[in-house]
């Protein structure tokens, strides 16, 4: 196990300092916190995306800098603290400069979160879901949960998320986790018709257990695929959060059938008015027997949510991100390790949520020896699977690429009710990939082109003004 050198140590101590002084002047403060981690970044691991941060926030009347004062006024100060210290401490300072340094070492991708499904079991059978085929089929044993985020922490990784199957039937048991480990932070992906008055203050007591809520959108659009009454179910779980000041934030899958309510202004505010912090997207994937086709977003829907969330960005206070049209801002695909992978509730490590063939399992293999396995070894090699990043699944927007993986490593399929051929699967993705192609290359033209007049800018608003606030 690598543990931390008195170098990070004073590092942790640092931010702290700097944390406390947030709490009592968030307006003062926020340019000390992010002038430390410019001077923590020693790998320069976040050139990128600091002066863009340090942009944004200095503008007091943008919505990113009402995001940041939000945490303030919305979130209890006790679960900010910790969600805060778990985050910036852990995450970022501790655990990335130990993953950069390992994944050196030991040549394989190391992951900077984990998704893992406790239990297969769910309340709700939604339309298109797989995991609806299993029911309560499998668990992870909490020991092996348990190890999981021991390992993890060893190899620098602080955040778990929970999938499923639905988390929440194992409420006792995510409580049990998020006291033993007490520096991760942990969220939870949640239909949301769990989440009651006392589990809600078990969250409030741990104070680092963060819910995504999946939503559909509206009543008609949430109800058509979850079943009916699931919306005001929701609705409520959200209201007692927000009662209770805990953060939270949305899960959407946009389809060819609710990408109009998704992708609005009005449910977006609506969100955000019932105490959203963030709104996590993803596009609908075909997986499983049961899986829908038909519900593919077409180019023109996946084309109208790669500029919405854009524009949710510049103009609404709450962190919003889109899965596949985001791609740009990561180089790529995330799976595979190097940013996350997924363990399913039978123990077989899988590259992503979506990719359900995997030749490790937790109950045989460690983490370090399944990072270092034919098919993850596949993932970091091949990733990016495309030049340009707005086509960046291995199996939405380039299913060869995930064929010719899974076939060069032996892996074999994870579902245990309906084994499904890598090939029979990539069959239902070309169609939709063949179509986003062309539109892809054309966004990413204009993406490029975008890019290039911020450049010239000084001020980086790609006006290529030569205003005096921006020399």
């Amino acid at each position: 196990m690598t543990h931390s050198t008195l170098k990070e140590k004073l590092q942790a101590i640092g931010i702290r300092h700097v944390l406390s002084y947030l709490d009592s002047d968030p307006d003062k403060n926020i340019p000390k916190l992010l002038k430390w981690v410019e001077l923590l970044d020693k790998n320069n691991t976040l050139e990128g995306p600091l002066p863009t941060v340090k942009r944004v926030l200095s503008d007091k009347d943008g919505v990113w800098y009402k995001f940041i004062t939000d945490l303030y006024t919305d979130i209890d100060p006790s679960v900010r603290k910790k969600i805060f210290e778990n985050f910036i401490v852990n995450a970022v300072v501790l655990g990335r400069d130990k993953k950069i340094k390992l994944r050196d070492e030991e040549g394989c991708n190391i992951p900077w979160a984990i998704l893992m499904d406790p239990t297969s079991a769910c309340n709700l059978k939604c339309i298109g879901c797989w995991a609806a085929e299993y029911g309560n089929r499998m668990n992870l044993s909490l020991e092996e949960w348990d190890s999981i985020i021991e390992q993890g922490k060893a190899l620098g990784t602080y955040f778990y998320l929970y999938s499923g199957g639905e988390p929440l039937v194992r409420k006792k048991d995510i409580i049990k986790m998020c006291e033993k480990h007490s520096d991760c932070i942990f969220l939870s992906f949640t239909n949301g018709t769990l989440i009651d008055e006392a589990f809600a203050d078990e969250m409030l007591r741990v104070g680092n257990f963060i819910p995504a809520i999946s939503i559909e959108g509206d009543e008609a659009a949430t109800d058509s695929r979850r079943g009916a009454g699931v919306y005001q179910k929701v609705i409520r779980a959200m209201e007692i959060l927000k009662e209770r000041k805990l953060p939270f934030g949305i899960s959407c899958c946009y389809t060819s059938a609710n990408t109009d309510v998704i992708g609005s202004d009005a449910y977006i505010d609506d969100m955000i008015a019932r105490g959203a912090k963030f709104a996590w997207f993803f596009t609908y994937m075909p997986v499983g027997v049961d899986a829908v086709p038909e519900l593919l977003a077409t180019p023109e829907q996946r084309e109208h949510m790669y500029r919405q969330v854009r524009h949710i960005r510049e103009t609404r206070p709450i962190f919003a991100m889109d899965f596949w049209n985001d791609g740009e801002y990561v180089n790529g695909c995330v799976a595979g390790g190097r940013f996350y992978l997924h363990i399913n509730a039978n123990g077989d490590i899988e590259p992503c949520a979506f990719i359900h063939y995997s030749d490790s399992n937790i109950r045989t293999h460690t983490l370090l020896e399944a990072y270092k396995s034919p098919l993850f070894m596949q993932y970091r090699v091949n990733q990016p699977f495309n030049q340009n990043h707005l086509r960046p699944c291995p199996l939405l927007d380039n299913p060869e690429r995930l064929a010719a993986m899974v076939d060069a490593s032996g892996a074999k399929s994870t579902d245990m009710v309906n084994p499904e051929d890598v090939h029979d699967l990539m069959s239902k993705t070309v169609p939709a990939a063949e179509k986003w192609a062309p539109v892809a290359d054309e966004l990413w033209v204009e993406n490029r082109a975008e890019k290039a007049a911020k450049a010239a800018c000084p001020g980086g608003c790609g006006c290529g003004c030569q205003a005096p606030e921006h020399k």
